[in-house]
């Protein structure tokens, strides 16, 4: 009512006894004064319900700004993989188990365990913003983690053949390591981790009851000793085969359960979370992807999330969900990275496994579309630099390192070596990222067998070491001439063929093993 007064009444006095120019009488323009009133109070009241609105908005982004934990960047490793490897963008996503803040009473265990990472997988959004794709990494999986960052500042010591859920668990401390998980990706893969979101029991379960519910698929009744097999009975029973909607805390027994159905194996629980997040993808862009519907969905999950600090603010996660707004859901597919049973364990499938890498630093979709989001370049007649002579590596066996800053070399010369017979038996960053040319090392009587490797690759230095090992470690040379190597043109078909689309039958491709 003051801004009317301001705005009408001082007027009206000062001309009560004027005439208009026209002549018209005082009632007239006073009638005419009237009629004009509820439009400029309508307006009033709009800008006042704008300015609320603005108010109650930047409410909502300080609480969800209070609600955002984020990681320490300095654990990240001090030897990264080049941030222009790619064009696109990779999103590390771990579900972690620990029991911390209340996710005891969700997942079971004890409240002072150490956090782990029960699940992960990276997600490499194209640059076309088009396409995107979910690499599965199974908790088992051996690995190579690089150095990581303790809690009393100090850095551990490169460890090898560790299962690689144990990454996260480096420094013992009841939140995780999301760091030491990160470095540990980029060393297997030679990809930069542009983020990192670490969300636990109570976020995954708070998200699922914000969306009403996610619809699942179960190929068998599951009962209450798969959930828990140190049960002495079968127990009572918990799920029914079949499609059912889940949420809150079933939604997160769905996605937990191992035993009961094919052979009980994490490989099986990766095929029905990888369904899940797809279900979970489709009730979320029913309901549209606008910040509108956002809002609630990152209130949920902010309670229990953890990102690095390039996420750490609601603005930031909320204009990053937006980005994958146009990626449809026929685009979006869903594969693990290519293994075989090594025991009880997992190991890595090499050339497929650098070939997967290769295809997504290019760009390439695993039908082998360019999803670059550029023009294709004009066709030039430069050939790949190749061995002047047939180089069979049969029976040998070896590693390779990137010495450069140049993503993917590393991977991209396993490739070179696997396809000439070599047995390529891990990939990685070397510890000094400064090397020229192409140092082969080996350790003793492994001469001839490096001889045969430097082949490969023109002006090869060699190199003895003590130790009994054979290590290729490329360098700035072997970047220039990679450069001009074709560009792959798919990911593997042993990858391809055993991908999910994100809008493919609920039902399907859920396990894995016997009785799958």
């Amino acid at each position: 009512m003051t801004t009317t007064r301001d705005v009408d009444t001082p007027s009206s006095h000062r001309r009560r006894d004027a005439p208009s120019r026209r002549g018209a009488p005082h009632g007239r323009r006073a009638a005419r004064g009237r009629r004009r009133g509820p439009w400029r109070t309508a307006l009033l009241v709009t800008l006042a319900l704008v300015v609320l609105g603005t108010a109650g908005l930047g409410w909502i982004y300080l609480k969800l700004n209070g609600d955002i934990n984020t990681f320490d960047a300095g654990g990240l490793s001090r030897n990264r993989p080049d941030a222009a490897a790619s064009k696109g963008q990779n999103v590390l996503v771990i579900g972690s188990d620990a029991r911390t803040d209340g996710n005891a009473a969700l997942g079971g265990g004890n409240k002072d365990d150490m956090g782990r990472s029960d699940t992960a997988f990276l997600l490499h959004v194209y640059a076309d913003h088009q396409h995107a794709i979910a690499v599965s990494i199974p908790r088992d999986t051996l690995v190579t983690i690089p150095p990581c960052k303790l809690p009393d500042g100090s850095w551990t010591k490169t460890q090898t053949d560790v299962m690689f859920n144990t990454a996260f668990s480096v420094g013992q401390t009841r939140t995780g390591n999301p760091a030491c998980t990160q470095n540990t990706v980029e060393q297997l893969s030679g990809m930069r981790v542009d983020h990192t979101v670490v969300v636990d029991f109570k976020g995954f379960a708070a998200l699922t009851d914000v969306v009403g519910g996610v619809k699942v698929c179960l190929p068998d009744d599951i009962y209450q000793n798969d959930l828990n097999p140190h049960r002495a009975s079968r127990g009572g029973l918990v799920f029914h085969k079949g499609v059912q909607t889940v949420s809150g805390q079933r939604a997160l027994d769905y996605v937990r359960i191992r035993h009961g159905i094919g052979d009980g194996s994490d490989i099986g629980r990766i095929k029905r979370q990888q369904a899940f997040v797809s279900s979970l993808l489709k009730q979320i862009k029913s309901e549209g992807l606008t910040p509108t519907k956002l809002l609630p969905l990152a209130t949920a999950a902010t309670k229990s999330m953890t990102v690095d600090p390039g996420l750490g603010t609601a603005n930031k996660l909320i204009s990053f969900a937006m980005s994958l707004k146009d990626i449809d859901l026929r685009n979006t597919k869903f594969v693990t990275i290519p293994w075989r049973y090594e025991g009880s364990r997992v190991a890595v499938v090499e050339p497929d496994a650098s070939g997967l890498w290769a295809a997504l630093r290019a760009d390439r979709t695993i039908d082998g579309k360019d999803a670059s989001g550029r023009r294709k370049p004009k066709a030039t007649a430069a050939a790949s630099p190749g061995p002047t002579e047939s180089v069979s590596g049969e029976g040998v066996s070896l590693a390779v390192y990137n010495g450069t800053t140049t993503g993917g070399l590393a991977s991209e010369a396993a490739q070179l070596l696997t396809r000439h017979g070599f047995t390529v038996t891990g990939t990685g960053n070397a510890s000094s990222r400064e090397y020229t040319g192409t140092v082969v090392q080996y350790g003793p009587g492994l001469r001839t067998q490096a001889e045969t490797a430097a082949k490969l690759f023109p002006g090869a230095r060699l190199e003895a070491i003590g130790d009994a090992v054979l290590d290729v470690v490329v360098g700035a040379s072997y970047a220039d001439s990679a450069a001009a190597s074709p560009t792959p043109a798919a990911v593997p078909g042993s990858v391809a063929d055993d991908a999910r689309s994100a809008d493919d039958d609920l039902c399907s491709n859920l396990t894995y093993g016997a009785g799958g």
